[in-house]
């Protein structure tokens, strides 16, 4: 299928994440007092998608009150709402998070990410360079129209479920149940796993 916007340069592949790593990022969960899981939904089609989502993982990171816990596989994603071949596809991953920060100061964050990847909110399915979602805040359950929690839509999202259920089996979207269920529910039909791109988690 030919598509009509122009991609960037080839997106990098990274390395798996050594086990020291690991043990940094747990060591580092000690410095908070006690924190909150938070799973929060990365996407891109514009530019150099890969690179993009290491950079919201890694501004994730650098956030006080937040420590990267773990980051999933790479999908690759139709867009949605849009005529098919009009848009580049995405790029979607999950992160978890531990984090003393609350559900609004996080979405502050969330955005800021956003914006610092010059992310445009000019219409509603419109390409972006990236999407920062808040999918669920430990147990929280609110229908706040700024933030509404677990995300209104994430049930019915291929591309959320499956990173997701990827980095954590038995996780549960409170309120709809667990994450595996959910996700034998719905298609995964233009969602595809790409094994050959990672994402690291921050050092």
């Amino acid at each position: 299928m030919t598509r009509p916007f122009t991609e960037g340069p080839t997106d990098p592949t990274v390395q798996p994440v050594p086990a020291s790593v690991v043990e940094q990022v747990d060591a580092a969960d000690t410095t908070l007092q006690n924190p909150k899981r938070a799973v929060v939904s990365l996407g891109a089609n514009l530019g150099n998608r890969l690179e993009t989502l290491q950079g919201a993982v890694d501004a994730l990171e650098d956030t006080p009150g937040v420590r990267v816990k773990a980051v999933s596989p790479v999908y690759e994603t139709e867009p949605w709402g849009v005529e098919p071949g009009s848009q580049p596809s995405y790029f979607n991953a999950v992160v978890v998070l531990r984090t003393t920060l609350p559900p609004s100061s996080l979405l502050e964050r969330a955005h800021a990410v956003e914006e610092a990847f010059r992310r445009v909110r000019d219409e509603r399915w419109g390409p972006r360079t990236l999407d920062v979602d808040i999918v669920s805040y430990a147990d929280v359950r609110s229908d706040d129209p700024h933030l509404t929690l677990p995300h209104p839509r994430a049930h019915e999202r291929a591309f959320v479920l499956a990173p997701w259920h990827d980095v954590d089996p038995g996780a549960e979207l409170p309120g709809r149940g667990p994450v595996g269920e959910l996700l034998d529910a719905v298609t995964r039909e233009g969602v595809t796993l790409r094994e050959d791109l990672e994402l690291r988690l921050p050092e």
